[in-house]
């Protein structure tokens, strides 16, 4: 699933995961399309002679927008040439047609602009390819990949997204699966390769994809989760490049999904830019003068990633949440997999508004019940700041001021949005003068904003989509021009009115409490709160500090410092070295690790860990 609409198609070279594994695994990845090709001719012809029967048939299912015809057409043309007689049957010819669809799946995508603007949100379908598929065509389908037949011997391969659905994945001798991250698969569907599931030509771009959203990378995902957790894959293919697949058997999948599991490492980020985008981050890490800015770094949003690991001299990217889904919990702890149903349950990214033309939309976020009554969702969205960097004047707005009234503020919010007049938010909105350090806890139903010239590490809670409601944007036009939407009825619905500047100050900005520390460092609670199920913490120091992951998974994030290596303590081959910003998860498995200065000043590292006894269902 993806909810981000417009990812930047820059590729960060940077985050790369050097893994260790041994020559046999690498030695049987397959790299190149044509190459990928051949070596499943090869397989399917000799898999051909030795069966007793005079059928193989094979799967070619993939995640959403996932390309198969290059390949098949390469299998057709290499079998051919040794006189093998091969089908293709494209799996889409089963799906039920766009207008059933349409009708089927309209409860899970009202449209009612007088709650939602733009028609951005829906509800999650909890169903899967069963219930897009035509029953009388995959009876038929799956009858005749059953049937005996005493004809030529024949390979027959099926193609198409959810072609390994249950009732006919054991008619399968291989299944091959196409992974394609979230990234590329929201570009293929804007450039116009990816129409929704049951369509022949593609609804507008963001029809399809709050669909895709809602519907199609919904069913895809939990496809590709079942397919794992059976161990049902014969070859993965990383087929982000159409033109360059890795193909990987599935012993050397698992070996190298273990070998990563087994050491602290990065994902790969995603740069959008946004109407209040800045440059901090552009300049950090030299991203490309086409940017107008970057609004929002994705360096750890679990179903928006990827990850990127070199083995055998290949780059291999996938997503980050087939590896969630792979390894959960060797990455989590089986605690963490059992509470939030195998989700990796805390997000990461910076909001930069660093020398940017504004602040960002007053806003709110509504908390777990809201979401799953209204979308179906799996989880609350709480949110924190931790604010990096700031430049002159910097402020984050968060909670009522005390002598106002919120409910005047939501009248005038609305008046603002049907009339498009100025709101004095300033006089409504309680604000803290950012500087370096701060952390400040935003959970679900605060009214909240960044200000502009700050760059802020955001940390939030599981939910997968993005339910921020703005209650006012300074009318704004958004980057395509036309006016941003505002979501007051669902913002309304969800304010919490009573949380002002002495909650705010007794709750939400809270001083650094000492947990532990020793000769040279020390260790501080910087945020942690009852309607919080995370920790954030500070480990502050000068050489190295030691800790322990306990069954639980860290997120460290180096917000003060040049370079510093990760590192287990067990086995200190199992490590990475990490640059200012970067962020770096640390396996639930490792244990004891150690993080060791690799520069000349003294380190800060933000570290997020789950709460012990944390729960996900509070209001």
């Amino acid at each position: 699933m993806s909810f981000m609409f417009n990812p930047h198609p820059y590729d960060d070279p940077d985050a790369v995961n050097k893994i260790t594994t041994d020559e046999v695994t690498t030695g049987s990845i397959v790299s190149g399309t044509k190459e990928a090709a051949a070596f499943l001719s090869e397989v399917l012809f000799k898999k051909l002679n030795e069966a007793t029967g005079t059928r193989i048939v094979v799967a070619f299912d993939g995640y959403i927008s996932a390309q198969f015809t290059q390949t098949v057409n390469l299998i057709h043309q290499n079998l051919a040439l040794r006189s093998v007689r091969l089908r293709s049957i494209d799996f889409s010819d089963t799906y039920k047609s766009s207008e059933i669809l349409d009708s089927e799946l309209s409860g899970y995508l009202e449209e009612d602009k007088a709650k939602d603007p733009v028609l951005l949100y829906g509800k999650l379908f909890k169903g899967s390819y069963i219930d897009l598929v035509d029953s009388q065509k995959l009876t038929d389908l799956e009858a005749e990949l059953g049937k005996e037949t005493k004809e030529t011997k024949e390979i027959i391969i099926v193609f198409g997204c959810g072609c390994t659905l249950e009732p006919l994945r054991s008619l399968y001798d291989y299944i091959v699966f196409f992974d394609v991250t979230p990234k590329k698969a929201i570009l293929r569907a804007k450039s116009g390769t990816y129409a929704n599931i049951g369509d022949d030509v593609a609804k507008p771009v963001k029809a399809m994809l709050r669909r895709c959203y809602y519907v199609d990378f919904e069913v895809a995902g939990h496809l590709r989760w079942e397919l794992l957790r059976s161990d049902a894959i014969d070859y993965y293919v990383a087929s982000d490049d159409p033109e360059n697949l890795k193909l990987i058997p599935r012993e050397a999948f698992n070996n190298l999904m273990d070998a990563l599991v087994r050491q602290p490492f990065r994902c790969k980020p995603v740069y959008l830019e946004g109407v209040w985008g800045g440059h901090y981050i552009t300049k950090l890490r030299n991203l490309p003068a086409t940017m107008k800015n970057c609004a929002w770094v994705f360096d750890l949003i679990p179903l928006e990633v990827s990850v990127v690991v070199e083995a055998g001299g290949y780059n291999i990217e996938f997503p980050y949440f087939t590896f969630v889904q792979k390894e959960g919990s060797a990455l989590m702890g089986d605690e963490c997999v059992e509470k939030f149903h195998g989700y990796f349950p805390i997000r990461f990214n910076y909001d930069d508004t660093y020398h940017s033309n504004g602040n960002m939309s007053i806003q709110v976020h509504s908390g777990h019940k809201y979401n799953i009554e209204n979308f179906n969702e799996y989880g609350r969205q709480d949110e924190s700041y931790y604010v990096v960097a700031t430049a002159h004047g910097a402020k984050t707005y968060v909670g009522f001021n005390e002598d106002c009234d919120p409910e005047e503020f939501m009248r005038e919010a609305k008046r603002s949005e049907k009339q498009g007049v100025k709101i004095d938010y300033e006089k409504y909105v309680n604000y803290v003068d950012s500087k370096p350090g701060i952390q400040i806890m935003l959970p679900a139903g605060t009214i909240h904003s960044s200000g502009r010239n700050q760059l802020i590490l955001e940390i939030g809670s599981l939910t997968i989509g993005s339910y921020t409601y703005k209650l006012y944007d300074y009318l704004r036009e958004d980057l395509d021009g036309r006016p941003r939407p505002i979501h007051t009825y669902h913002g309304e619905n969800v304010l919490r009115n009573e949380r002002k500047t002495k909650w705010v100050n007794e709750n939400l900005v809270q001083q650094p409490k000492l947990t532990r520390k020793g000769d040279g460092w020390a260790e501080y609670i910087v945020g942690e709160h009852d309607l919080l199920y995370f920790s954030l913490r500070r480990l502050e120091f000068e050489n190295s500090i030691e800790d322990n992951t306990n069954g639980k998974f860290h997120v460290l994030t180096l917000i003060d410092g040049e370079k510093v290596v990760v590192e287990s303590l067990d086995n200190p081959e199992y490590s990475y070295t990490q640059n200012y910003l970067d962020m770096v998860v640390v396996p639930a498995n490792i244990g004891r690790y150690r993080i060791r200065n690799l520069g000349n000043q003294p380190v800060c590292v933000h570290k997020t860990m789950l709460k012990d006894g944390f729960v996900n269902d509070r209001p």
